[in-house]
């Protein structure tokens, strides 16, 4: 279930603090260049962030997610996935037996 319409969408004050400091400074070119680490996985991603990198935290490593226009109204954790996937390994037994 979504956010109340009522509602604004949600986004960390401190992760907003840092997207609204770098898109001050956005004449330069390190601007762009400059990969933003966080730890909110649940803040939805803004037209403002297009173009970010940002360093998401999957609770063992830091992902990074770059934003584009396709990925506004997600979450920050819908691109960082938690669990790592190992294919079921066929192992022959039946060599052996008979």
């Amino acid at each position: 279930m979504g956010r109340s319409l009522k509602k604004a969408p949600f986004i960390d004050a401190n992760l907003l603090e840092k997207i609204t400091r770098l898109n001050a400074q956005s004449g330069t070119d390190s601007a762009k260049l400059e990969i933003i680490q966080t730890w909110s996985r649940s803040s939805t991603i803004l037209p403002i962030m297009l173009g970010l990198t940002f360093n998401v935290y999957n609770g063992h490593i830091f992902l990074p997610v770059f934003v584009t226009d396709q990925m506004v109204g997600h979450k920050l954790g819908e691109f960082s996935p938690t669990r790592t996937y190992r294919s079921h390994n066929k192992t022959d037994n039946k060599k052996g037996k008979r």
